[in-house]
């Protein structure tokens, strides 16, 4: 089989990812662990819209760092330089509100 017909299912469920797991993934490619992720993800896609969502993901500079590497502290310093007081808010209070759960 071709490399590409392999790939097509997974493009295909790629699709069907929802904006909470799109970023659950992108928190965690950044570095945060899986929990804090998760529940940062849940409490983050319910209060910002799907353009501050993208305008999130613009933080490439944060993937692919290792599990636990980046702190609260720095995303928030990272979202912080986005300008938008709307962003800053609700990952402020959903980093801090996960990491005190965790």
């Amino acid at each position: 089989m071709r490399p590409i017909l392999l790939a097509l299912p997974l493009l295909a469920l790629s699709a069907c990812a929802t904006p909470e797991s799109r970023v659950r993934s992108a928190l965690m490619n950044a570095g945060l662990s899986r929990p804090v992720s998760t529940c940062m993800a849940q409490r983050m896609v319910d209060r910002l819209s799907l353009a501050q969502l993208q305008k999130l993901s613009s933080l490439s500079d944060l993937r692919d760092r290792r599990v636990g590497e980046l702190t609260v502290g720095e995303l928030l310093r990272k979202t912080r330089a986005l300008g938008d007081l709307k962003i800053l808010e609700v990952v402020t209070t959903a980093g801090l509100g996960c990491a005190i759960a965790s």
